[in-house]
């Protein structure tokens, strides 16, 4: 089972969204990330999962023109902005929307954009433990 995470620059949601979607799957999946943009993984992003020992520090930044040829089961858009740009995939893969909030526009103290980013991993955590109960665990079995 093949499943693309897209979001605007594929540094932060899709990052942590792949992060745990690996970790859930474990070797039921294989999990890629891309964005409509390269932005480069952003480091704050690394240390909120690191918090939550899920090591992203090896993860790329990648164009999803990079995936065109793949056929992937299932496409996550973590973002509304690649769900309006990337409006079509090819392939058969089922396509499912959740518009995260996005941790690294927040400006203040460092414990504010702290929380923020706690708040939006916690959420795309459960995201993705839910998703990999329900679409890949039960195609194993």
């Amino acid at each position: 089972m093949n499943i693309l995470v897209l979001c605007t620059g594929n540094s932060c949601r899709s990052q942590m969204a792949e992060g745990y979607l690996k970790h859930f799957a474990k070797d039921q999946a294989t999990v890629y990330s891309a964005g409509v943009e390269t932005h480069g993984v952003n480091p704050r992003a690394i240390a909120i999962m690191k918090e939550d020992s899920i090591d992203i520090s090896n993860h790329t930044s990648n164009n999803l023109d990079e995936y065109l040829d793949i056929e992937f089961d299932y496409i996550l858009t973590v973002c509304d902005n690649a769900k309006e740009r990337c409006p079509f995939f090819p392939g058969k893969a089922e396509r499912l929307h959740y518009n995260f909030f996005d941790p690294s526009k927040v400006e203040g103290t460092e414990e504010e954009i702290h929380a923020a980013f706690t708040k939006t991993r916690n959420q795309i955590k459960e995201y993705c433990k839910d998703f990999v109960e329900k679409h890949v665990t039960t195609a194993i079995s």
